[in-house]
């Protein structure tokens, strides 16, 4: 971490904490609907206050998430465009790690879009987009630890650990109180839930945890895109 990230300018502050944010309001809004979806919805609570609440948390979700993107793209430090927020990969920091992100902004505004036109689309293509938020999450977890430069933090490990143990607990929930059926989904569904914890103790043991990972995390693309410079 340089001098500046050290020191911190008010725009990475922003950005670091906009992008915190998000990632906790996206968790709460996928748990919900993981959770809620089904036979697995309270029964104390309306459908009606579940989907008002699911449909806040969304909204706060984007809020924050326009606010990490703008102050990322304005931080002197990274010299981000506008175009690496809408097309993935295309950036010179840490390319593939600030891809995901992108990829996952992309997802959430397909979401955000089909939303709006859910009734000139008809709900059966409303909600196969709409699973596209759950595919954004992984993605939006897993760049923020490999571009954060605060993850070895401790508060920011147990932010993560937090927000992985939710969705997790969530997915369980949900398979304890489904009926029987669907087998095959539930069995992938199972396995997802228990490999997912797995596999980012594994990367951020190999990864983000390990000197030199600044560098490391820089260069994952630019040798291919470079010809190995």
């Amino acid at each position: 971490m340089t001098a500046l990230a050290l020191t911190g300018s008010p725009l990475w502050y922003a950005s670091r904490a906009g992008g915190s944010l998000a990632l906790l309001l996206l968790t709460a809004t996928v748990a919900l609907g993981i959770a809620s979806a089904g036979r697995a919805a309270p029964r104390r609570i309306g459908r009606f206050e579940i989907g008002l609440l699911h449909r806040n948390l969304s909204l706060l979700t984007l809020v924050f998430l326009v606010l990490h993107v703008v102050t990322a793209v304005l931080d002197p430090f990274v010299h981000l465009g506008w175009a690496v927020t809408v097309i993935p990969f295309g950036a010179s920091y840490r390319p593939l790690w600030l891809g995901l992100g992108t990829v996952a902004l992309d997802l959430l505004l397909a979401v955000l879009v089909t939303s709006a036109m859910r009734l000139r689309i008809g709900a059966r293509r409303w909600k196969a987009v709409h699973w596209l938020a759950y595919a954004a999450w992984p993605l939006a977890l897993f760049h923020g630890v490999a571009t954060g430069t605060d993850t070895r933090l401790p508060l920011q490990l147990w932010l993560y650990a937090g927000c992985i143990g939710a969705v997790v607990a969530a997915v369980w929930w949900r398979l304890a109180k489904s009926g029987p059926g669907r087998v095959a989904g539930r069995l992938v569904a199972a396995v997802t839930a228990a490999a997912l914890p797995v596999l980012l103790a594994a990367f951020l043991a190999a990864g983000p945890l390990q000197p030199g990972w600044a560098q490391r995390a820089a260069t994952t693309m630019l040798l291919h895109l470079g010809g190995g410079r």
